[in-house]
């Protein structure tokens, strides 16, 4: 009775988390070969140490990441190629400002070449949408409101803007974990400091705006440019010492 109520609670996400990268690991080196079975839970909780709920949603999560397929009354075995496993970015790894610094590397290369093809492109109604999300989130700031769902909705609305559908689809994968203040908080207890600071993300938010309405298609991936490359910055001082070195 004890064991079964223990195996109703959620597994710990660290042990579930350890679990999915050995396995990984080894599915990848080619320990596991592809389509061998995978040990049976019982095994696997003897190896590892770990209980049957920590073993059933690490199997769930390689499921969802394309390594493994499950067969009714058969078991888990290894997916075919586990090489053509889906793109994902796992949110709970960016609590690390390392890991939020590598998706904001990721997003430079993509969002200052989506501002110059939203300059190229932009439609009225791209440019109304762009005023909107500007005048929302000049609102949000001057109350003093962090503003992280309508800074998503800034930069979404410059990746509809492009025209194509690709840059949306993909910034709305990354989803609103892109906008570093929800994954990470940096202490400030400076009222004034973090007033200042969103003030200027909203002054490049207008800037990057103007240039898309202008259609300067330069200015547009400058601005974007600067404005991802401060954020990035700011993260990168507030790493801590501790850490492995910044890239």
């Amino acid at each position: 009775m004890t064991s079964s109520i223990t195996e109703a609670h959620p597994a710990p996400p660290r042990l579930t988390g350890e679990l999915i990268q050995r396995l990984t690991a080894e599915i990848v080196a080619g320990k596991l070969a592809p389509r061998s079975r995978l040990p049976t839970e019982h095994a696997l909780m003897e190896t590892f140490g770990v209980s049957r709920t920590v073993v059933r949603e690490a199997i769930a999560a390689l499921r969802a990441d394309g390594l493994v397929e499950t067969r009714r009354g058969a078991g888990a075995f290894v997916a075919a190629d586990p090489r053509k496993r889906p793109f994902r970015i796992d949110p709970e790894g960016l609590q690390s400002i390392q890991h939020v610094l590598d998706v904001m590397e990721l997003r430079m290369s993509v969002e200052v070449e989506a501002a110059g093809l939203a300059a190229l492109r932009r439609s009225r109604s791209d440019i109304a949408a762009l005023n909107r999300a500007c005048r929302a989130f000049a609102r949000a700031v001057a109350s003093g409101d962090e503003a992280i769902d309508l800074d998503f909705e800034f930069h979404d609305a410059i990746g509809a803007a492009t025209g194509n559908p690709y840059f949306s689809s993909f910034l709305n994968f990354l989803g609103r974990l892109i906008i570093p203040r929800r994954s990470v908080h940096i202490d400030q207890s400076d009222e004034a400091e973090r007033a200042l600071y969103m003030q200027r993300v909203c002054d490049e938010h207008a800037a990057i705006a103007g240039a898309i309405v202008a259609q300067d298609v330069d200015a547009a991936r400058r601005t974007m440019l600067v404005h991802l490359r401060r954020g990035r910055d700011r993260y990168r001082r507030a790493a801590p010492k501790s850490r492995s070195p910044i890239r």
